[in-house]
């Protein structure tokens, strides 16, 4: 008989004895002292005026690799501490603590990025281009332009450091308020307190009646947590604002549009395909609400399967799945994806004070990566835990390659794991055995199109709106619930009967200090991967290569030079997001006909 495999992951590989590792507190303590050995590195430096006095700054690039590498195993073992136990008091306090070295290293950076500024051109293009500094190349310019356009260094440093109790603080603090989120809900007879992790999975049950009802209980539970989330969202946006304006930065978008790598030109281009499209999402849903037979679709009915007899689907039988498709595409991802299982990479159980969502992280000094998220048995878990693969297999990729290198964007990252989810959701609809079973698989990918396109919009908007009101003052959880409701009604085009006010108090992402406007790089990463899978049908299993290859060069490029080195595309043009497009608007055309008969 076939051994089971395992729901929950393996940490103690990595630091064994969880929050309390005597391990973790000598590697924490170890990199404090490395940190500080890098401060006084960068302290003593002075900008150079000649190659040799530049070749004196490689040690310093030495050490802030080792610590960006360390601050990156510590912060990825102890989130996952704080995820699967959100009760893990211990692991709270670890948070802050890598939260405060984290800041620290920011500071030291934004010092050690004031020197390169400071180094005259000629010297500068000497110096980045000699053997050992120029694969960091990219990296060492990038940081170098936008140091010119940030405050003085010790301003900036000032800034990090108050951040680590006020920006990150209120960051942290949406945790606690999860953290105390339960909803009671009865089932089979008996009542059970549910975490927010547990209950959002009840909001995509194949049966209204325990939708809708959670649904109530959920937008009650925010409503009741709705001045905590208000506050935090509030101080968040204001401690952005005050620092974009001291840097002389108008645009809140200019930021996350250079965390991303890619030109407000081509964010445009990408949204103006998106929004030419919407008049047949608007048809599919219009269908959708027919074949459920309700005058309108509600909230939660968006993501409800379309039959209410969709069969469990095992932990097992997703990996299984899951493996054999990626197989067919790059055997690579096939194999990465198994040693996952296998080695327990993945924490999959579904129990009670779990944090809600998923997420994948790396270890950099591991050298692994670890898959958060509950599985409960749907085929959206299935799509979770490809998604979820795709970004582990991504980091994979980046091994051997200069720790500094590694850092890709976010949209580049969501357009490795959305690609995995694509090949899985492709191949099962493919792949399925009659008609009812075909339309169900088709339906759900047609779901991503409708979450990124419409969904992840209604964030953008709202998130664009909120901080320009923001700059007026502070705004109350009423008007804030307000512009969420305006946003998802002018991105969903006014096609739903009801919608979600207290979705920006529930989402995790709207409290990310780590990227600011968590939604966008979403649909770029669909937008994108649907466009390589395009070329993916065109050009066959050569294509597995210059995939892997072009995931490579993530953290050294910005999106348009990727795109145009390795497809040879303009993403400043319409053309390439148009043939993404194509490809979601044929899913739902063939999904049109295949219920004409039913409507």
């Amino acid at each position: 008989m076939k051994k089971r495999l395992q729901q929950t992951w393996d940490l103690e590989s990595i630091f064994p004895g969880g929050s309390h590792s005597p391990e973790l507190a000598a590697f924490l303590d170890s990199l404090e002292k490395e940190a500080n050995e890098l401060r006084a590195a960068v302290q003593a430096a002075n900008v150079p005026a000649n190659l040799e006095e530049a070749k004196s700054l490689e040690n310093i690039l030495s050490l802030l690799e080792k610590c960006t590498a360390m601050t990156s195993e510590a912060g990825a073992f102890v989130g996952c501490l704080a995820a699967q136990d959100q009760n893990d008091k211990k692991a709270v306090q670890l948070s802050g603590r890598v939260t405060a070295i984290r800041a620290n290293l920011q500071s030291v950076i934004a010092k050690f990025n004031n020197l390169l500024r400071g180094i005259e051109d000629t010297l500068w293009e000497a110096w980045t281009s000699t053997e050992k500094v120029s694969p960091l190349k990219f990296i060492l310019n990038e940081s170098r332009d936008l140091a010119r356009e940030k405050m003085n260094p010790e301003l900036e440093s000032l800034a990090l450091e108050l951040a680590i109790d006020g920006y990150h603080g209120w960051g942290n603090f949406y945790d606690t308020i999860v953290s105390k989120i339960q909803i009671p809900f009865e089932e089979n007879g008996k009542t059970e307190i549910l975490s927010a992790g547990q209950a959002f999975n009840k909001l995509h049950n194949p049966n209204r009646e325990v939708r809708q009802e959670m649904f109530e209980k959920w937008e009650q539970a925010w409503t009741d947590s709705e001045d905590y989330c208000a506050d935090t969202l509030n101080h968040l946006a204001g401690f952005r604002l005050k620092l974009y304006a001291n840097r002389g930065w108008e645009d809140a978008l200019k930021e996350p549009l250079a965390i991303n790598r890619m030109s407000h030109e081509t964010l445009d281009t990408m949204w103006a395909v998106i929004q030419d499209t919407k008049p047949v999402l608007v048809e599919y849903l219009n269908r959708k609400a027919k074949l459920l037979g309700l005058d309108g679709l509600t909230w939660t009915d968006v993501e409800a399967p379309i039959r209410t007899s969709v069969s469990k689907i095992t932990y097992d039988e997703a990996a299984e799945t899951i493996v054999e498709q990626f197989s067919k595409f790059s055997p690579k991802l096939a194999e990465f994806s198994q040693m996952a299982f296998d080695k327990s990479w993945i924490e999959a159980e579904d129990r009670p004070g779990k944090r809600p969502g998923g997420f994948c992280t790396s270890f950099k000094v591991s050298d692994q990566t670890r898959i958060f998220m509950t599985f409960g048995g749907t085929v959206s878990n299935v799509s979770t835990l490809a998604h979820e693969l795709g970004h582990a297999y991504h980091q994979h990729l980046m091994r051997g390659l200069p720790v500094l290198n590694q850092s890709y964007a976010m949209n580049v990252a969501e357009t490795a794991s959305t690609f995995a989810e694509m090949i899985v959701a492709d191949a099962l609809v493919k792949a399925a055995k009659d008609e009812e079973e075909k339309l169900a698989l088709l339906e759900e990918k047609i779901q991503n199109s409708v979450t990124f396109f419409m969904n992840i919009h209604a964030r953008f908007l709202f998130e664009t709106r909120f901080y320009n009101k923001r700059k007026e003052g502070l705004l109350n959880a009423a008007e804030i619930s307000e512009l969420m409701e305006e946003a998802q009604k002018q991105a969903y085009c006014e096609a739903l009967s009801s919608y979600h006010p207290h979705f920006w108090a529930s989402k995790l992402h709207f409290y990310s200090t780590g990227v600011p406007f968590y939604n966008f790089p979403y649909t770029f990463g669909f937008m994108f991967s649907t466009g390589l899978y395009v070329l993916a049908q065109q050009e066959g299993s050569t294509f597995a290569d210059k995939y892997d290859a072009l995931l490579r060069d993530t953290g050294i490029m910005t999106v348009e030079e990727l795109a145009k080195k390795h497809l040879d595309v303009d993403l400043t043009k319409r053309d390439f997001w148009q043939s993404a497009a194509d490809m979601c608007v044929s899913d739902i055309q063939q999904f049109l006909r295949m219920t004409d008969h039913l409507a």
